[in-house]
């Protein structure tokens, strides 16, 4: 079977060359001919030796997952659906500003986390992406976009690791991926601009903290775990005390001097001024001071399998006080694409489920959260 060279770091394609009785020299041009100059035919690579081409177009090829769909949004920002085979599909979202332009990559199909508030997680799970199926969302992207945009400068400045799944369950296919992107011979992005987000797979986080540290953002979501165990059900296995010991941890590494930690804003869950009050309590117990994390308020994007709605702006801007006040660094995220479904959790794709999750969340559509003992049990009534 021919090797698809978007599953190589430069270091695995250096690897790849060697095998074929090539100089590492060779990898970083077919390294460059592919990510830089987004070259797919072998041929038109004219600085390569025609040997090596001969040996490439027998022994490899370069291959992105079919595009089936694209969507551009009134605010610009585009979302493109790539067919994985199997019967799954997953989705890419470009979002335009005036100082970047920031794509939302997939690390998998579906997602097995299950957070309630996330359209993927309701959706299920079918595996995880290659290296190459997430590369080539970058690859695919910044090409495209080029070519539309008629310029040849380099168009995505950021990458979200904020897609379909939890990349910290993919890791052994994200870490090269991540060295593709941050390499200055493929895309050249900085590591203040390449995050990856997690719901709290706490080992990873501190793996990541020593292969790869990149900018980091957390999906916290509630003050307490007896309610974030009913929100993201990984807060079971990895309570709040362990994941907030992890971030801390992650500081020493981290490329910016703070984390992200996300909040999605759920009307009458976690949105009260006392909930508020109660996550500065949290939070200040860890890193030092209020400076090393940043709160980012995410209006919910609501989906009818939910059960959950947005809260109010005011609401919103109430619980922002409380954590400005206390010296929090709080934005509230502004939604993009929510008319093409872009918007954030609400990516979906197309699943061949293998977890039955819809079976076992039909009945949470009308859930009232657990406030007690009850809840540490991860009970729903």
């Amino acid at each position: 079977m021919k090797a698809n060279l978007l599953d190589f770091d430069i270091e695995g394609l250096a690897a790849f060359c060697a095998g074929l009785g090539e100089k590492p020299f060779r990898a970083t041009q077919l390294f460059r001919w592919i990510h830089q100059r987004g070259e797919s035919d072998f041929s038109a690579m004219t600085d390569l030796a025609k040997s090596l081409r001969d040996k490439l177009a027998v022994s490899a090829h370069i291959a992105a997952p079919v595009l089936l769909s694209q969507q551009a949004s009134v605010d610009g920002t585009i979302k493109w659906l790539f067919d994985v085979g199997g019967g799954d599909a997953v989705e890419a979202v470009f979002i335009p500003e005036t100082d970047r332009g920031t794509l939302c990559i997939s690390s998998q199909a579906g997602c097995a986390v299950g957070c309630r508030f996330c359209s993927t997680g309701h959706q299920g799970f079918s595996r995880n992406l290659s290296t190459a199926e997430i590369v080539s969302q970058l690859w695919f992207a910044e090409h495209f976009l080029r070519k539309h945009l008629g310029q040849t400068n380099r168009v995505i400045s950021n990458v979200v690791m904020m897609g379909m799944g939890e990349p910290l369950q993919n890791y052994a296919a994200l870490i090269p991926a991540l060295r593709v992107m941050l390499s200055d011979h493929g895309y050249g992005l900085s590591r203040r601009r390449v995050t990856v987000s997690t719901s709290g797979v706490v080992p990873m986080m501190d793996r990541l903290a020593g292969d790869c540290p990149v900018a980091l953002a957390v999906s916290l979501h509630a003050s307490d775990d007896l309610l974030r165990d009913q929100l993201v059900p990984l807060n079971l296995k990895y309570p709040l005390a362990e994941l907030l010991g992890a971030c801390e941890r992650y500081l020493a590494h981290a490329p910016r001097d703070f984390i992200t930690l996300e909040y999605c804003m759920l009307e009458g869950v976690n949105d009260s001024v006392e909930q508020a009050r109660q996550l500065v309590g949290l939070l200040g117990n860890y890193g030092g001071g209020s400076s090393w994390c940043k709160l980012n308020l995410i209006p919910f994007n609501p989906f009818p399998a939910s059960g959950l709605l947005c809260s109010q702006p005011q609401r919103v801007q109430a619980f922002a006080q409380v954590l400005m006040a206390a010296g929090l660094t709080t934005t509230i995220r502004k939604t993009r694409g929510q008319d093409i479904d872009a918007a954030c959790g609400q990516l979906a794709g197309d699943v061949m489920d293998r977890t039955r999750v819809q079976e076992r969340m039909s009945n949470q559509r009308t859930v009232h959260f657990v406030r007690g003992p009850a809840a540490r049990a991860g009970a729903v009534l």
